[in-house]
Formats: structure tokens, sequence, C-alpha cells
């Protein structure tokens, strides 16, 4: 079945392809030429999924799947929440070379510097999957709680991997390989709900 997945990360893209397997023929936003920047101006990560998804619907009528991700922390009132991508960006201190504000390293150091002197460390990752698959749309959600590390560990991964640690586990998901991580994560739980919906749905064709 090919599908496309709103997007222009091609961390994301490679993720969700392995999770979805060979059964799926996923192709991102650059490969059907769309080279807009959707805007992701929603107060939700529902909201943002599915303004991804209706702007490629509306503009190129293709069924879609888009995600937005959130990382909340319960210390910080679930911040960043919504704006986890763009936390540096929007809650940090402006640095002279603006390439560091939208980018994970300075999203991490806002983070650290946020909880230095905060011992409650929990923290849960959310997924919102929005399809819009023949006329109708649905959601899915992925949770994945877990606790945001004192310093970075691993070198896998991206975004806050290198911060978070998983409940149950000892190691952040920047230590683990990317089968590890896709059986356990937030993103690897929505899309396994996707998977289920849309293999339920061909065989029903």
């Amino acid at each position: 079945m090919k599908i496309v997945f709103a997007t222009n990360n091609a961390h994301k893209l490679q993720e969700v392809r392995q999770i979805l397997g060979d059964g799926f023929h996923v192709v991102g936003l650059k490969e059907i030429g769309c080279t807009e920047d959707i805007p992701e101006d929603a107060e939700t990560l529902e909201g943002n999924a599915l303004a991804k998804a209706r702007y490629v619907k509306e503009h190129y009528d293709l069924d879609c799947f888009a995600d937005d991700t959130g990382l909340e922390v319960e210390a910080l009132g679930g911040d960043p929440g919504v704006h986890t991508a763009r936390y540096a960006e929007l809650f940090g201190q402006h640095d002279a070379d603006a390439s560091l504000s939208h980018d994970s390293d300075a999203n991490m150091n806002l983070l650290l510097h946020n909880l230095e002197k905060i011992t409650n460390r929990n923290a849960r990752f959310r997924t919102i999957i929005a399809l819009l698959y023949q006329g109708e749309e649905y959601l899915f959600e992925g949770v994945c709680p877990g606790t945001i590390l004192r310093e970075r560990h691993g070198t896998e991964g991206f975004g806050y991997d290198p911060v978070f640690c998983p409940e149950g586990y000892d190691r952040c998901f920047a230590e683990m390989t990317a089968e590890e991580k896709n059986a356990i994560s937030h993103r690897g739980r929505a899309t396994q709900k996707l998977v289920e919906f849309l293999i339920t749905a061909g065989n029903e064709e």
C-alpha cells in the first residue's frame, strides 16, 4: 500500500518506514513535490497533525497521515509540549546565531537548565497521528512515559533521545538500537495502531 507521510524530517520518515515494514510504501513530502512549509500553529498535537494531513489532501488530493509529537515534562507543567521542536526558539534566550534556536542541542540545553534544581524528572513523550483515508479522518495516540536524565547519553536517535529514559529501562533512547526504540517508543506505539487500522481497512476492501 502506498501512502504519504506528511513530513520533511528524514529521521522520522526512516523511523516510520522501519515500523511499518515492507507491506507499505511510505513516501515523504519531498517525493510528492511538496516543498511548502506547512504551518504548525495549532495549540494541540492533534490540531497540528490534522492541519498537516488536511493540507496534503487539499493541495495534492492524496490520502496521507501526519504526526505531531510533544515532550511533556511534569515539573514544567507539561512544557515544552506542542512547542517541543522549537522549545529554545520560543522559550529560551535568543542566540545571536538564530540557527541555534531551532536545534536539538539548544532544546536539550534549555530543558536541562530548566530542570537543573528540580528532583521530579517525570516526563512522557506523546505522539498523535492523524490519518486521512478515503474521505474520513482518524486519530491514533502513542504514549511513552519516562524520566529526563541530568546529562546526555548515547549517540543514536535524534531530538531529545539523549536525555529521555523510558520507564522500566536503564538506558535512554539514544543508547538503544532503532529496533529497540521503535518497539517501545511513543511514535512506535501510535504507528502500530495506524498499521493495524490500515491492514484491517485493506482486508475489508
